[in-house]
């Protein structure tokens, strides 16, 4: 294992956002620095995976998507990870169980597009990542209504975090989540593998 993980006080809370970044871009930077300042956090990690379970094809080798990550996002209080690969974790919740565990007194909110929350109930015991941490959500283009009527903002819809009390998310009792609208870059990683830019 590297010994390059990202440190974290304990009290602090850092946003976690998750993905394949296949590859990152200007829309993934844009919901980083919306989630600092919307939800109050004090750092975000991106957590750059191996590969996406629910995806059948393969990503970009991973020192080629963190170096280009890097390149996208230059944020001092903005961490670009690989700790996935580096603990062994294939899902979410693996991932968060184990860094709960490498990281405590650390508050960890969970950052996701609309367009995750409308699928994330397909996710690997997902009723336990929204129990076990905060969850920010953040609108993106033409995934407002769908994302609003999934089964998860239904089955969670009592614990919603309304907006303008965003800034509490970190220091909220679990499960709270929060879904808020802001300006969106209509950027998608698909868009740019199909027209040739990346590999």
């Amino acid at each position: 294992m590297r010994h390059n993980m990202p440190y974290a006080r304990p009290g602090q809370v850092i946003g976690l956002l998750g993905g394949s970044f296949d590859p990152a871009h200007e829309g993934h930077a844009h919901i980083t620095r919306e989630a600092l300042k919307r939800f109050g956090l004090d750092q975000v990690w991106w957590l750059v995976s191996p590969g996406n379970p629910l995806k059948t094809r393969g990503p970009v080798k991973l020192d080629k998507r963190l170096a280009h990550a890097r390149q996208v996002m230059q944020h001092p209080r903005v961490k670009i990870t690989d700790i996935e690969s580096q603990i062994g974790t294939r899902y979410t919740a693996q991932t968060l169980a184990r860094m709960q565990a490498m990281y405590p007194g650390v508050r960890f909110v969970w950052l996701m597009g609309a367009d995750n929350l409308v699928q994330f109930s397909q996710w690997q015991d997902w009723q336990g990542i929204m129990r076990s941490v905060t969850v920010g959500v953040l609108a993106r283009p033409g995934q407002r209504i769908s994302a609003r009527s999934s089964k998860t903002a239904r089955v969670f819809r009592r614990f919603r975090l309304r907006k303008p009390s965003s800034r509490l998310l970190g220091h909220s009792a679990r499960p709270r989540w929060c879904f808020l609208n802001v300006p969106m870059v209509d950027h998608s990683s698909t868009k740019i593998r199909e027209r040739g830019d990346w590999r």
